[in-house]
């Protein structure tokens, strides 16, 4: 097992004063030898010493990290988005079921209006009924719009093939 830098210095001074001869002196060299080599924390200990003073200082922990502390396994990356889409999902149900009530409180409201007539009324219902529609959310928006992208395409193919089939087949007739 290879020695440390404190280890050689201390048997070198035991050395030295083994060929003076005096023995007090060894023993004084042997007891600092001793002090020198030993280590006042463990490294363990040393660690968690220096992520709580980073943690004081400010540091995010995320920075703190040594390079040989665990690593966050793929089903706890999986576990945790799971968790944060179930917040996600349980905030957007509560601002539905806000906005259902919401428009519940507002046709109370409409029903006890007085009614009208003519043009004001339709145009006072049209907005109305607009503020009752449910407005998709953008994901929503994007899938019904490639829906229907991919939906005219392929109708449109088809009806251009069957077109080209039957010109071609009345030009020979004719």
């Amino acid at each position: 097992m290879a020695k440390s830098r404190a280890q050689r210095k201390a048997e070198r001074r035991a050395r030295e004063a083994e060929g003076s001869g005096d023995a007090g002196a060894k023993r004084a060299e042997e007891a600092r030898a001793q002090h020198d080599t030993q280590v006042p924390v463990s490294g363990d200990i040393a660690e968690i010493e220096a992520v709580e003073a980073g943690i004081a200082a400010g540091a995010p922990e995320s920075q703190l990290e040594t390079p040989d502390a665990p690593k966050q396994t793929r089903g706890e990356r999986r576990a945790e988005v799971k968790r944060a889409k179930d917040a996600e999902k349980r905030q957007r149900e509560d601002r539905k079921r806000k906005e259902r009530e919401q428009l519940a409180k507002r046709q109370k409201q409409a029903a006890a209006e007085r009614p009208r007539r003519g043009a004001f009324a339709f145009l006072a219902s049209c907005w109305a009924e607009l503020r009752k529609v449910q407005w998709p959310d953008r994901d929503t928006l994007v899938q019904a719009t490639a829906v229907t992208i991919i939906f005219v395409t392929v109708a449109a193919a088809y009806l251009g093939a069957l077109d080209g089939v039957f010109s071609f087949v009345i030009q020979r007739i004719l």
